[in-house]
């Protein structure tokens, strides 16, 4: 299922028209607390209830706008969306960053590692481990990098990272500071 898309040029008209965005940022509460849309409310992807969604828009039948980073988690919370009986889920094409890009008001925080740059740092050191180890220790560790590797091709083909998943949960990714970031 594809999910609907918006430019966020057309959020921004959108916007300039006075018209009410209902937007969701579904990145995790740090990545959000460095830098996120004026109109955007957090609800991260991991504890994304379309339930719980649906209670708060009080039966509304405007569309509902999804941002992330770069839009690969924001269509698949829109798909989530869609599944769990919320119609109007609308995808932000390329995320928070095409929106900072088409000078769209957004507010900053403090600096965070992006949840991709965890990904490539965590995979890398992995891959490197696993050769190490394969070379100085045991070969059976080679297969630690052939595992990486093989999620790596995985997550490629499907568009979904279990590492990412993983590392989303980390306390380093969790704002303890704001606990009003689910709906």
């Amino acid at each position: 299922m594809t999910a609907a898309t918006i430019s966020p040029r057309q959020l921004a008209e959108l916007a300039k028209d006075g018209r009410k965005i209902d937007l969701i940022d579904v990145r995790t509460p740090v990545e959000f607390r460095e830098v996120h849309l004026e109109a955007a409310r957090n609800v991260p992807l991991d504890r994304l209830d379309p339930a719980a969604i649906a209670l708060t828009r009080n039966g509304s039948v405007e569309p509902l706008y999804v941002v992330c980073r770069t839009g690969s988690r924001g269509r698949q919370a829109c798909e989530k969306l869609v599944e769990g009986g919320i119609a109007g889920a609308v995808n932000v094409e390329g995320g928070t960053l095409a929106c900072i890009e088409a000078g769209l008001p957004v507010v900053r925080g403090r600096k965070s590692i992006s949840l991709e740059r965890q990904v490539r740092i965590a995979a890398g050191s992995l891959v490197v481990l696993g050769a190490l180890l394969g070379w100085l220790v045991h070969p059976a560790f080679v297969g630690l990098s052939a595992f990486v590797g093989a999620g790596l091709v995985f997550a490629g083909v499907t568009d979904t990272c279990g590492m990412g998943m993983i590392l989303a949960r980390m306390p380093w990714n969790r704002d303890t500071s704001k606990t009003d970031c689910a709906v």
